[in-house]
């Protein structure tokens, strides 16, 4: 009989909903009825494409036993931490003040308050490996909460004082200048791996929002430094097993340093980063393997991560189906020379095997491998290796595919728009535009209200009811600017305006500049979250303030371009200390010094070929975080086109700072100069 999670939307609480664990959603109902029968309620939180949380599902929370145990003496709650990313933050910094380390599932027990007083993240069905048995937790817990109920409360009342004491160092009120963006590229150089590429051991994980900085920060000073580390850490992985070489994506990161064996769940955040850093990478070098990384992983998104709706699924699962009924790791992804034979024949599996390093032994589990490009281009026919790419593409289509978390998450689709709309402007894919404005359109159709309030999720068409928090109004609002960049319509810079209204006026502390992750008027947890530091996607601290930095160079409005440079003063503080953590900030900084620049670029009309092509010259420009405004002469569908005319009838492209501009220009070529350096 399915409990109350069949009624919920989210495919991680709907993964549960037959579960004999009598759950309930995070609500104030579950918390009353805790207070009610006076027993503790254990919040456990995870993801759908997270795979330690599928194994304690199958091993604990679908056993009788275990269940009969949650039953009786806990009311049960079930969180996804995607759709609500505030209860996950504040009870995983409890947990990781208690532990030193966290992940997914999170598993913690709390009093009917929502105070914490135990923390954990999997627990095996047996003990194992030092760790007890959650059958073990379970009765330890129930025997503090009936045997040592003051010591509970005791516990419960330290940690939220605690964790209320937590407020972030602001730091300098002003935002970071020269000095300290150079002792971040120190710390990174310090950190950085010459051999592999990427920072730090195992796991190693794509350092998208670093790589942005390191692309701007060689745009704006010309360090070849910088370059190099993005360069060779962009073509590690996309050489490495982390990339789908077959279908093009990337895994959510590598469990060893070089990038071979990935964990296999492939999420829509990390493909939308990562597209638009190799197209950055590709307008920077002219690199070949850039745009075919930047195109393939596009294409992934739109065929594989498109729902029916025009927006983008959060995530492809690690396990699939091998094939004898059981749920694996990386079994849709990896080979042996057996099956690459059965699909090929023996001499062109032959050939497959050492262009893709598969072997006898094998780089993953039982034998097999993770498809890599270990050897240099040109060293194999390339017709030829298309020709086996496309049959072992066509024979993996065959297998029992990943599931795939079709929620729609409105920050990481704010991503995947700027992605899309960069790549197909840069490299006159006019469908990926158009894949980015569907996105944006089910956004402003679904998910915001009349007040321009945003719905954190969607489902098939509906909404959730969970409001969005500071990173869904900021990354919905960049990939707005990106879109209002890309197609000239000056709607969607409309729209990016709303949504940082929303962030000034709900998110903003007025007396220092900082800001929090949930709106004043969001409910109320045991804290208030607030992080500015990168994690798998930017931060919506650092994230607000590159959207609001952009939006005040498009219409030079005063108080967005202040709160920009308030928020970045804990860059200010936490760059040259923890680089690889605010590399989103980094990159806002960037923009930041060097203007940014504006560019408004004027024509006859939508047919006039030379103003398409001074707007694209434009959006290839390297300065960081530079806008750029494309319509008619005497429009106003861009505060930026206001009293910019055609020079001598021409076509022409101002380079503004502070829209004090530069003599206009109607050649491609010293337009692509005064945006280069």
């Amino acid at each position: 009989m399915a409990n109350r999670l069949a009624h919920e939307t989210s495919p991680y609480l709907l993964q549960h909903a037959d579960n004999p664990v009598d759950w309930w959603p995070w609500s104030a109902e579950a918390f009353e009825e805790a207070r009610r029968r006076g027993v503790p309620v254990l919040l456990s939180v995870g993801y759908a494409s997270c795979h330690w949380c599928h194994v304690m599902a199958h091993e604990s929370f679908e056993d009788q036993e275990t269940a009969d145990r949650l039953n009786e003496h806990f009311v049960s709650v079930k969180v996804d931490r995607e759709e609500r990313p505030d209860v996950d933050a504040v009870y995983m910094e409890a947990v990781q003040a208690a532990t030193g380390q966290g992940g997914w599932p999170m598993t913690v027990f709390l009093t009917p308050d929502a105070e914490p007083f135990y923390f954990g993240t999997y627990f095996p069905p047996e003990p194992r490996h030092g760790m007890p048995s959650f059958k073990q937790v379970l009765e330890g817990v129930r025997q503090a909460w009936t045997d040592r109920p003051d010591e509970v409360a005791e516990v419960a009342g330290k940690i939220v004082r605690d964790l209320a004491g937590r407020e972030i160092s602001y730091g300098d009120s002003q935002a970071p200048g020269e000095q300290e963006l150079s002792q971040a590229l120190l710390g990174l150089t310090r950190e950085y791996d010459p051999q592999r590429g990427g920072f730090g051991g195992a796991p190693k994980f794509p350092p998208s929002m670093v790589i942005e900085f390191l692309l701007r920060h060689h745009a704006r000073t010309g360090a070849e430094g910088a370059l190099q580390m993005a360069r060779d850490t962009c073509e590690r992985m996309a050489r490495g097993g982390i990339y789908d070489q077959l279908g093009g994506g990337f895994a959510r990161y590598s469990v060893d340093r070089d990038w071979i064996v990935p964990h296999f769940e492939k999420m829509l955040y990390d493909n939308a980063l990562l597209c638009r850093v190799y197209a950055h990478l590709w307008r920077a070098t002219g690199s070949e393997l850039a745009r075919r990384v930047a195109l393939e992983t596009a294409d992934f998104m739109v065929r594989e991560l498109r729902t029916e709706q025009g927006g983008f699924a959060s995530a492809l699962d690690a396990d699939s189906d091998d094939g004898a009924g059981r749920h694996v790791e990386g079994a849709y992804y990896a080979w042996t020379p057996g099956q690459l034979k059965d699909v090929l024949g023996e001499e062109d599996a032959e050939l497959a095997a050492r262009h893709f390093g598969v072997t006898e032994e094998g780089t993953f589990e039982h034998g097999s491998s993770v498809l890599q490009l270990p050897q240099q281009d040109g060293l194999f026919d390339a017709a030829r290796i298309e020709s086996i790419r496309s049959r072992l593409l066509r024979a993996r289509d065959g297998r029992p595919a990943p599931g795939r978390d079709d929620k729609v998450v409105a920050a990481w689709n704010g991503l995947a728009i700027a992605a899309l709309a960069e790549t197909g402007a840069y490299f006159d894919r006019p469908d990926l535009v158009d894949a980015a404005l569907a996105a944006a359109d089910l956004l402003v159709r679904l998910h915001l209200d009349d007040q321009a309030r945003i719905a954190r999720t969607s489902k098939d068409g509906q909404v959730g009811a969970n409001a969005g928090v500071l990173e869904d109004y900021a990354d919905v609002a960049e990939g707005f600017l990106a879109l209002a960049s890309v197609t000239g319509e000056g709607v969607w810079l409309e729209f990016a305006g709303f949504l940082l209204d929303h962030v000034l006026t709900r998110f903003v502390d007025a007396g220092s500049g900082s800001l929090y992750d949930t709106a004043a008027d969001a409910e109320q947890l045991i804290r208030r979250p607030q992080d500015p530091t990168d994690n798998a996607v930017p931060s919506g601290w650092t994230a607000a303030a590159g959207a609001l930095l952009g939006y005040a160079a498009h219409t030079g409005s005063e108080p967005h371009r202040a709160a920009a440079e308030r928020a970045l003063g804990v860059v200010k503080a936490l760059g040259p200390r923890v680089p690889r953590f605010i590399g989103w900030g980094l990159a806002a900084a960037e923009a930041l010094l060097d203007g940014p620049r504006e560019v408004a670029v004027v024509g006859t009309g939508p047919d006039d070929g030379a103003a398409k092509e001074l707007h694209r010259t434009a959006l290839l420009g390297t300065a960081p975080g530079a806008v750029v405004a494309f319509g008619s002469a005497g429009s106003d569908e861009f505060p930026l086109l206001a009293g910019r005319p055609l020079v001598d009838g021409e076509p022409a492209a101002y380079v503004c700072r502070g829209f004090t501009c530069d003599a206009p220009t109607t050649d491609p070529t010293r337009l692509r100069d005064a945006l280069s350096g």
